[in-house]
């Protein structure tokens, strides 16, 4: 009994380490309320910051230079209210051991147009669509939606769906009204994985998209997870080979005995 005791504890253990491993995979990100990067002045902003470790042990934090950045909190929480030009910027979570989370790079401008996209990466296949916002609620106006500088669609709604989105759909984005003005750029960012990304305090973030070594997380927790299973098939074998031994060992004692 007692060896079937160590078995599974050692088998516990195992499971433990592997899901302690998927859960650093996917460690933090930096969430945007309401859901989008561009903003008129005086409007409210809530980034936080989200991940196993819990937001208290992560800070917000804005990118002043390729070089630099400053810490905004010492929590996980931000709230700009209200939003004036000068919070634009770059931000980000950093941890104390100095993991980074996902950047989102916001714009708040004085103007009158404003372009709605999502601050976070849209995953591939899904549906995204685009709006192109007044400050001073009007008449609809038809909307010329620009990526990478070159017009894509003009749309009398006011408004641009992405269906199934793609990774040839990322870009630049801007959109323009005739009686409005125009919106400042903002990337939109399309990923196909389910990993947040995490990188370390040299390295730098390629706006809100994931890096390429991704994939090779992808490979290693597969290899984890192979290794979790035949692990697991090994002990669960082992523990039925100390039973059958014990019970064999108990019948011949009883026909010993008898």
């Amino acid at each position: 009994m007692k060896v079937s005791a160590l078995c599974i504890r050692l088998m516990v253990t195992v499971l433990l380490k592997n899901s302690l491993y998927v859960q650093e995979a996917d460690a933090a990100s930096i969430n945007v309320d309401p859901n989008r990067l561009q903003f008129f002045e005086y409007e409210s902003i809530s980034l936080t910051c989200g991940g196993i470790h819990g937001s208290s042990e992560w800070r917000v934090m804005k990118k002043i230079s390729s070089n630099t950045s400053r810490v905004e909190t010492s929590t996980g929480s931000l709230k700009i209210n209200p939003a004036f030009e000068s919070h634009s910027g770059e931000y980000f979570c950093e941890s104390g051991e100095g993991e980074r989370s996902n950047a989102v790079n916001i714009s708040v401008t004085a103007g009158e147009v404003i372009l709605e996209s999502p601050a976070l990466p849209v995953m591939e296949g899904k549906m995204v669509t685009l709006r192109c916002r007044k400050k001073k609620p009007s008449a609809i106006s038809t909307a010329d939606f620009y990526r990478d500088g070159l017009l894509i669609i003009s749309s009398s709604t006011g408004e641009f769906t992405i269906w199934g989105v793609s990774k040839s759909d990322e870009g630049l984005y801007k959109c323009s009204i005739s009686d409005g003005g125009e919106s400042a750029e903002s990337w939109l960012a399309v990923r196909g994985e389910t990993l947040h990304c995490l990188k370390s305090p040299n390295e730098t973030l390629h706006r809100e998209t994931c890096p390429s070594w991704d994939h090779s997380i992808y490979l290693l927790l597969l290899l984890r997870t192979v290794f979790t299973i035949v692990m697991v098939a090994l002990l669960l074998l082992l523990v039925g080979l100390l039973h059958c031994g014990k019970l064999t060992v108990t019948q011949k004692c009883t026909h010993a005995n008898r």
